[in-house]
């Protein structure tokens, strides 16, 4: 059977064994749909064996095969579909070394599979798995291509973000020192005024930190957890009364019940709570109370975030927690408005509840509002060395 239409009658074969080796690439896969995990895989096998059995010089053959960009010219794949997968997987967080190593799986795996509805090798079957080849080949240099290209944009508006935010508090602390210095100033508005510095200062110390935490996940070294048997409670009231604090205008209900004892870091749960409280009040409807449950039981202790307002998306769910990811705050007031956006909040909570051992979900429609649960075991970690 000649392997372009090997591919073809089998194809949904092939994408079971994509999708089986897709999931093994963690943490990206682990949270992805069967449709995001397989995304332009078909496309890509369908142009590939187009691809194969269309009409091409060796000179054209050798481009292909050294991943070397075609000339307008010369024969391309037949669609985009290695391209868009490759702008796919660096959005839902895969790194270049996972890209490469999907394509190397899907090659092995057509051939394996083909091989076995092959008696002979005659030289022809040599040829045709050369063309096979190429035409991997060709994918993967397009989708490398355009994964890096989207690294590129990516980066250059973080940084245009950062530098926006950045240039918010640190306007407001110029304007501070300015009328601080004023022998015009009343005792009462370098009071208000010292606030002002103090939340900006506040404000560009929380994104410093969270570009720290950041750049240490990415270097392997994960965020530190250091849990002590405690008692949440108090925690819980005082994060909300701090978010309450920040934002007057909007209501924030706190309700606890059960044994809230449980191994947990006070600075980094409160990180955690502070992010997932203040996230829901700068996209959730003004409308409704922003809600904060948590329960204890048995196992386990969850704490439960929920506002009403639009509903975040399908697809955003899947990438919600990569770091970079941003949500629009369409309902939220502009006095309320975040005041970073650099991305990095619920990735950074997810990491930290990851260190306690813990897991953190998320689930959102028009009818039930948006939820994020933190779930926390009630027995500690165990070292590895233990």
């Amino acid at each position: 059977m000649q392997l372009s239409r090997f591919i073809q009658d089998n194809i949904e074969h092939i994408m079971v064994e994509w999708e089986a080796f897709a999931r093994t690439l963690i943490p990206p896969a682990e949270t992805m749909s069967q449709q995001l995990l397989r995304n332009s895989a078909r496309e890509i096998l369908q142009a590939i064996a187009v691809d194969m059995d269309s009409l091409q010089t060796e000179g054209e053959r050798r481009l292909k095969s050294e991943g070397l960009a075609l000339p307008p010219q010369l024969p391309q794949l037949p669609d985009r579909s290695a391209a868009d997968h490759g702008s796919l997987r660096q959005l839902a967080g895969f790194n270049l070394t996972q890209l490469n190593a999907e394509y190397r799986a899907l090659r092995a795996t057509v051939l394996r599979l083909w091989a076995g509805h092959t008696g002979t090798q005659p030289l022809a079957i040599y040829d045709q798995i050369n063309r096979f080849n190429e035409g991997i080949d060709q994918a993967l240099a397009e989708s490398i291509a355009s994964y890096s290209h989207d690294v590129g944009i990516s980066r250059d508006t973080f940084l245009a973000v950062l530098g926006h935010d950045l240039r918010s508090p640190l306007g407001a602390l110029s304007t501070c020192i300015q009328i601080l210095g004023s022998p015009e100033a009343g005792v009462a508005q370098k009071e208000r005024i010292l606030q002002i510095a103090k939340r900006s200062v506040s404000s560009i110390d929380e994104m410093i930190t969270d570009l720290l935490e950041y750049t240490r996940t990415r270097l392997g070294r994960g965020i530190e957890v250091v849990p002590a048997t405690g008692d949440l409670q108090p925690l819980c009231q005082e994060a909300c009364d701090e978010v309450r604090s920040a934002h007057p205008k909007r209501a924030l209900v706190c309700q606890m019940a059960g044994d809230l004892i449980v191994p947990f870091d006070e600075h980094r749960m409160r990180q955690v709570l502070r992010n997932l409280l203040t996230n829901a009040v700068q996209h959730g409807d003004a409308a409704f109370p922003v809600v904060l449950d948590v329960l204890g039981d048995a196992q386990q202790v969850t704490l439960t975030v929920r506002n009403q307002g639009k509903p975040i998306s399908p697809d955003a769910l899947q990438v919600i927690f990569n770091p970079l990811v941003q949500i629009a705050a369409t309902q939220s007031e502009p006095h309320e408005r975040p005041s970073t956006s650099l991305g990095l909040g619920l990735y950074i909570a997810r990491e930290i509840v990851v260190g306690h051992g813990g897991t953190i979900t998320v689930t959102s429609s028009a009818a039930e509002g948006t939820a994020f649960a933190v779930h926390l075991p009630r027995l500690p970690l165990v070292s590895a060395a233990a």
